[in-house]
C-alpha cells in the first residue's frame, strides 16, 4: 500500500510550528514526488491572529499551483472560512466534543 500524504506548510512562518516554508513548497513537493510519495494535498495551522482568510487564500493558491485537490485546514473557530477556500479536511473536535479541560 502507498499511504496518502499531506505536506504541512508553515503558512504564517511561525518559529514554534513545523512545516515547510511556502517559499520552498514547489521544490519540496517535487522532491516528495521523486521519492514516490503519494502526495494528495497540503495542510496548515494558521497563526491565531484572526486573519485565517488571508492564510487560507494563500493555501488555495498553492494547491492550485501544485495541481493538488485536497487541503486540510480549518478548525472549530474558522472552519466556515476554510470551506470558502475549498478545504476538504477539517479539524472540528471542540465543536463536537467541547473544549479541552
Amino acid at each position: 500500500k502507498t499511504p496518502k500524504v499531506f505536506i504541512q506548510i508553515n503558512i504564517g512562518n511561525e518559529s514554534q510550528k513545523s512545516g515547510i516554508s511556502k517559499n520552498e513548497i514547489k521544490n519540496f513537493y517535487n522532491y516528495c514526488k521523486d521519492l514516490g510519495l503519494n502526495v494528495i494535498g497540503t495542510m496548515c495551522l494558521p497563526p491565531n491572529d484572526n486573519k485565517s482568510e488571508i492564510y487560507f487564500s494563500e493555501m488555495k493558491k498553492i494547491n492550485q499551483e501544485l495541481g493538488l485537490n485536497e487541503i486540510s485546514m480549518g478548525m472549530s473557530n474558522d472552519y466556515l472560512i476554510a470551506i470558502k477556500y475549498h478545504s476538504t479536511f477539517l479539524r472540528i473536535g471542540s465543536k463536537i466534543f467541547g473544549q479541552r479541560s
